[in-house]
């Protein structure tokens, strides 16, 4: 049985994901901000809540996020871009991200296999963009993924099997996409989350510090 720690666990693809590891008989532990307290844009709140886990665990899921600041939506061109919502999404998506990826080291353990997976988003790669748009989530997530390889760069001087990766869920249907499901095909959850787990459990330590989304195929940078 694998120890789990699933991050966002009560957001649409976070609980479906925690749902589907303990399906699959893993011991999951789940913290969410509706649920713990945890905002993991202020890294006190962040060390605290995380200092208090002990583990190691195997595998850790990070499934946080926002599309665009209270009140405002994704620019669809670069006039629409205000530096305040911008600089929301920025402490959710990146900063966010990189206040959890601080404890990697931790609670990961020392030998053996483990995967430390974050939910970004095909949008955020840079060499997939063809249509422009969305800037700051596009943005945020771009940098986001390169939080992820430069952890999985540092992990393994430590951790020698350990697996970090950014991956892409698909267009999810979920309160979190409900504004643009119709104009994309959207997957339920609990399909998404079987996707990702099977992808978590094939992964190899040479793929590490990669992005692949729900299939597994990798995504350009």
């Amino acid at each position: 049985m694998i120890d789990a720690l699933v991050i966002g666990a009560s957001g649409g693809i976070g609980q479906a994901v925690a749902g589907e590891m303990r399906a699959r008989g893993g011991n999951v532990t789940g913290l969410s901000r509706s649920a713990d307290g945890l905002d993991i844009t202020d890294a006190e709140t962040v060390d605290d809540i995380l200092g208090d886990l002990e583990g190691p665990f195997q595998t850790i899921f990070v499934a946080t996020g926002i599309l665009a600041a209270q009140g405002h939506a994704p620019e669809k061109q670069l006039s629409a871009i205000e530096p305040r919502a911008m600089a929301e999404v920025f402490a959710v998506n990146t900063i966010g991200t990189a206040n959890i990826l601080r404890h990697l080291p931790r609670l990961l353990p020392k030998q053996g296999r483990s995967v430390s997976a974050v939910l970004t988003a095909r949008v955020g790669s840079i060499g997939d963009n063809r249509i422009g748009g969305w800037h700051s989530y596009r943005a945020s997530k771009a940098a986001a993924n390169m939080l992820v390889h430069g952890a999985a760069i540092e992990l393994k001087r430590t951790h020698k099997d350990a697996i970090a990766v950014a991956l892409h869920p698909g267009t999810v249907a979920t309160p979190f996409t409900e504004d643009y499901a119709a104009t994309h095909k959207t997957v339920p959850a609990d399909e998404t989350a079987k996707m990702l787990c099977d992808v978590m459990e094939r992964l190899r330590p040479d793929q590490t510090g990669g992005f692949y989304d729900y299939s597994g195929a990798e995504v350009p940078w």
